[in-house]
C-alpha cells in the first residue's frame, strides 16, 4: 500500500513519535512515504532520529524525509497531520500572563478564554498559509487531520477559508470515557457512548452497557470516588446542575465558564493542585516549559531506551491512525471527531465545528444526525460557538474590533473584566504578539499609539490564585521517571 503522509510541527517532543508509532502499528502501512517538517531544525532532527531508529529496529524499510520546507513535505501528500503551536512557549507565556494582570486566571488558555482566542489568531494566520500550500502541491484529495488548538476555531477556518478538507482530532472524549468506566466498575471498551457538543465542551449524552442506559448512575459514582471527587469538582458540579458529564478536564472546563474562576479567593475551592490539569493557574504552561527543558537535557538517554514496538502493543488511542487505516483498508472505525456541523446538532449553528460521533470506512467519513442538545448544554455551547465565530472572522480579516468583541463575549473574561479593561488587554496582547500576527499590522500600530498617549487603566501584578513554581533542572532530576513521562506526552510542537 503506497501513499504519502506528512506531519507539520513534527518536532513535537513526544506527540509525533506516538502518532507515528500508531500508524506504523498497521502492517500494510510499512511501505508508505513519510515526510516530517518543522521550522525548528534541532527539535525536528531529534524526533526524526528517534522515529528512524524505531523504524530500523523494527525492520521497516522507510526512510523519513526531514525538511524545513513545508511545501516539499506536502508535495503529493494524501494525509497531512498538523500539531503546531504557533509562537511556541514565548507566545504562550503572554496568553497566560497578560490576562492574569486583568484578573483572567486560566489553567490552560489554548481553547477559549482570552488566551485561547489570541492563540487562535496566531494559528489561523499560519494555517491559511499552510492550506494554500496544501491546495497547490498536495494530493487533490488531501485530508488534513488537525490536532492543533484551539481545535474548533482552527478546523472552522481551514474548512471555510482554507478550502481544505479538515477534521479536528482530540482525546478528551476518550479520557472522560475512561473515567466513567472506572466509576461504574466497567471496562472502557464495554461502555457504548454518545457524546456531542463543541471540542472541550462535549457532553456524554448516553452511556450504555449491554444496551442498558447508565447516564443517571454516574453522579453517585463520581461523588463516592476517592480521587475524582477531589479532582473533578467543576465537572461534578456541572453534572449536578446540567445533568451531563463534560468531556473536558476540571482545569480546562473551569476556564470556559463564567462561574468557577471569577473570584480569586474561591478558585481553590474548585480545583486540586495534585495535578496541573485539575486547575492550577498557568498549569499547562508550566508543564510544557518543564517538559521542553527536560527533553533537551535528557534526550541522549532516550536513544538508549528500547525502540517503540510496531506490533500493536505500543499503539495508542489517538484517532489519526485509525481514520487513515479505515479509509485505506475499509476497516470500520467509530470515534468522536470535530467536523462542520451541517445540521448534525440541530440547535447549534450549521457552520460551526462540532464534536460528534463519526464512522469511517473505505467510503469515507459518515456523520449521523445527533439532533438537539439538551437545552442547558446547548446554551453553553451556543455562547462558545459565537465567541469562536467572531474570533475566526477576526483572525481571517485582522479586524481588532471583532477580536475585542470576542474577548468581551467570552464567559470568563466577561465575568472578570469590564469593556475598557478588555479593550486595553487586547491592545497589550496584540503588541506583545506582533511577531506572529501579520494580519493585525495596522491595528498593532494603532494600539502602540494608544499605549503611548492614553491614560492606562491600573492592572495588578499577580501570580494568580493557584500557581506553582516551574521546576529547575536540578529539581526535575530528582524525579527523572516522572519527567520523562511528562516530556513523552507533552503537547504539540512550537512554531514561530
Amino acid at each position: 500500500m503506497r501513499f504519502k503522509m506528512a506531519v507539520i510541527g513534527a518536532g513535537s517532543i513526544g506527540f509525533t513519535r506516538q502518532l507515528f508509532t500508531d500508524l506504523m502499528s498497521v502492517p500494510v502501512f510499512h511501505n508508505i512515504e513519510v515526510a516530517f517538517t518543522d521550522i525548528n531544525k534541532d527539535n525536528l532532527d531529534r524526533v526524526v532520529q528517534l522515529c528512524q531508529r524505531d523504524l530500523d529496529e523494527n525492520g521497516i524499510n522507510i526512510k523519513i524525509k526531514s525538511t524545513l520546507d513545508r511545501r516539499e513535505a506536502f508535495k503529493d501528500a494524501k494525509y497531512i497531520i498538523n500539531c503546531v503551536r504557533v509562537g511556541g512557549l514565548e507566545a504562550f507565556e503572554t496568553d497566560v500572563n497578560i490576562p492574569l494582570k486583568y484578573g483572567v486566571d486560566q489553567c490552560v488558555g489554548d481553547t477559549l478564554c482570552t488566551g485561547g482566542i489570541m492563540y487562535g489568531q496566531r494559528v489561523i494566520a499560519a494555517m491559511l498559509d499552510f492550506c494554500k500550500d496544501m491546495r497547490e502541491v498536495a494530493s487533490p484529495d488531501v485530508l488534513h487531520l488537525n490536532y492543533s488548538n484551539p481545535n474548533a476555531m482552527v478546523t472552522w477556518a481551514c474548512n471555510k477559508y482554507g478550502k481544505v478538507n479538515t477534521i479536528g482530532l482530540c482525546h478528551g472524549v476518550i479520557h472522560g470515557q475512561e473515567q466513567i468506566a472506572e466509576v461504574l466498575g466497567l471496562k472502557y471498551e464495554d461502555l457504548d457512548i454518545i457524546c456531542a457538543g463543541l471540542n472541550h465542551q462535549t457532553w456524554y449524552l448516553s452511556l450504555k452497557h449491554n444496551g442498558i442506559e447508565l447516564k443517571d448512575k454516574i453522579l453517585e459514582g463520581f461523588l463516592k470516588h476517592e480521587k475524582f471527587s477531589k479532582q473533578e469538582k467543576v465537572r461534578i458540579d456541572m453534572l449536578k446542575r446540567f445533568g451531563y458529564y463534560s468531556t473536558e478536564s476540571n482545569g480546562h472546563l473551569s476556564e470556559y465558564l463564567a462561574w468557577y474562576r471569577k473570584r480569586p479567593e474561591e478558585i481553590k475551592d474548585w480545583i486540586d493542585l495534585g495535578d496541573w490539569i485539575n486547575g492550577e493557574t498557568g498549569g499547562y504552561l508550566r508543564v510544557c516549559t518543564e517538559g521542553r527543558t527536560w527533553f533537551e537535557t535528557d534526550f541522549p538517554n532516550w536513544l538508549k531506551e528500547p525502540a517503540k514496538k510496531y506490533d500493536g502493543s505500543d499503539r495508542g488511542k489517538e484517532h489519526g491512525s485509525y481514520i487513515i487505516e479505515s479509509l485505506e483498508t475499509g476497516k470500520r472505525y467509530r470515534g468522536h471527531f470535530n467536523i462542520v456541523n451541517n445540521n448534525c446538532i440541530t440547535n447549534l449553528p450549521n457552520d460551526c465545528v462540532v464534536e460528534v460521533p463519526c464512522y469511517v470506512d473505505g467510503n469515507g467519513v459518515s456523520v449521523p444526525q445527533v439532533g438537539d442538545l439538551p437545552l442547558g448544554a446547548a446554551a453553553i455551547c451556543s455562547q462558545s460557538a459565537w465567541v469562536q465565530r467572531i474570533a475566526v472572522e477576526a483572525a481571517v480579516t485582522g479586524n481588532a474590533q471583532l477580536l475585542k468583541q470576542a474577548a468581551l463575549l467570552d464567559p470568563l473574561t466577561g465575568a472578570v473584566c469590564n469593556p475598557p479593561e478588555v479593550w486595553q488587554m487586547i491592545d497589550e496582547m496584540l503588541i506583545a504578539q506582533e511577531e506572529w500576527l501579520p494580519q493585525y499590522k495596522q491595528a498593532i500600530e494603532e494600539a502602540k499609539g494608544r499605549w503611548k498617549t492614553s491614560d492606562l487603566l491600573p492592572i495588578k501584578e499577580t501570580e494568580g490564585a493557584a500557581r506553582l513554581k516551574t521546576k529547575t533542572i536540578e529539581e526535575m532530576s530528582l524525579e527523572k521517571d516522572k519527567m520523562r513521562k511528562l516530556a513523552s506526552s507533552a503537547a504539540k510542537e512550537n512554531i514561530k
